[in-house]
């Protein structure tokens, strides 16, 4: 079965063309640079994303405090994530990078905070 992907682990953005079968790649062509074969592996076995959201505050200057995982999990847990982050209720003063649930979902990625939010 033929797949495209575009390549999203370097700024060129390569427009990759893959051969799979059976959940192998027997070809692939358009990377530009070494990265493109080892993402279209990932690709193919298992989808990685980082996940971008906001979580409720209370009693902060913002309503909404932005965050993110910390690093790539399954694509097929980011409903999950998103239904467990609509749980979390944040009532104390975050700086970038700080922890706001470890290890999410039992995964080996923590949900951190990507803004600066003190009290209101």
């Amino acid at each position: 079965m033929k797949r495209k992907l575009t390549c999203i682990e370097c700024p060129i953005g390569c427009q990759l063309e893959i051969d799979v079968e059976g959940g192998h790649i027997i070809s692939l062509t358009g990377n530009k640079c070494e990265k493109g074969p080892a993402y279209a592996r990932q690709e193919i076995a298992a989808p990685m994303r980082v996940l971008s959201s906001t979580v409720l505050a209370r009693g902060l200057e913002l309503k909404m405090v932005p965050v993110r995982t910390s690093r790539p999990i399954p694509k097929a847990k980011l409903l999950e994530a998103m239904t467990e982050i609509k749980k979390i209720r944040l009532d104390r003063p975050v700086k970038v990078g700080d922890i706001i649930a470890k290890a999410f979902l039992g995964l080996d990625a923590d949900l951190i905070a990507s803004r600066e939010v003190s009290r209101a």
